[in-house]
């Protein structure tokens, strides 16, 4: 008897890494403040860079920042931005480095006005995960409406590196959008376990 081919999204192919990201963490609702920060500052680190590079340094990223606890990142001065220059196969981006230290002090802020990180960007979608029509058979932006509106309040609180398109890739991956097209055998196993709500291209 012949297994049947498991399928996915096209963009987790690549490699072992991405397919692996693509089915354990790709798309599942996060509500913990450290994880949501990590998916973002990655989304951070990524600019102007492959993710399958980001996927393959992830390990450093932990080590160095204490596995994106922010508290602790916030709490970083210059030595701590030389001795990350320092280690090996780091991308070595002084701004970046400095910007994850900045928007850790940022998401503190963020927490005492809401409660949590987390709280604050569930806000934007009233709680739920958004199903935007069309995304399903791939038709998916670099960005929304609602990156745009998420991007530019985040900005307005001091945020760095983050534009729409990094906060859409965030919303992707920390699930409070589901991308995964209609074919991928995530999708439905998502569907079936979150609470969304299905919305025009214009939310």
């Amino acid at each position: 008897m012949e297994c049947m081919a498991v399928e996915r999204c096209p963009w987790c192919l690549l490699n072992e890494l991405e397919t692996r990201y693509h089915d354990e963490e790709w798309g599942v609702p996060v509500h913990d403040d450290r994880k949501q920060f990590e998916f973002l500052m990655l989304e951070v680190m990524q600019c102007g860079l492959s993710w399958d590079t980001v996927l393959k340094k992830r390990e450093i990223f932990r080590a160095c920042f204490d596995g994106f606890d922010f508290d602790k990142v916030a709490a970083y001065g210059e030595a701590d931005v030389e001795r990350i220059l320092a280690v090996p196969s780091v991308i070595r981006s002084r701004r970046k480095i400095e910007a994850v230290i900045h928007n850790a002090r940022c998401v503190q802020q963020i927490r005492a006005e809401f409660g949590s990180f987390s709280d604050y960007l569930w806000s934007w979608t009233g709680g739920k995960t958004l199903l935007y029509r069309g995304h399903e058979r791939g038709l998916i932006p670099a960005s929304t409406p609602l990156s745009d509106r998420i991007a530019k309040d985040m900005k307005r609180r001091g945020l760095k590196f983050i534009g729409s398109v990094t906060v859409y890739a965030h919303l992707q991956a920390a699930g409070l959008v589901n991308d995964h097209f209609k074919s991928c055998f995530r999708y439905r196993q998502l569907v079936d376990c979150c609470d969304m709500v299905i919305v025009k291209e214009d939310f």
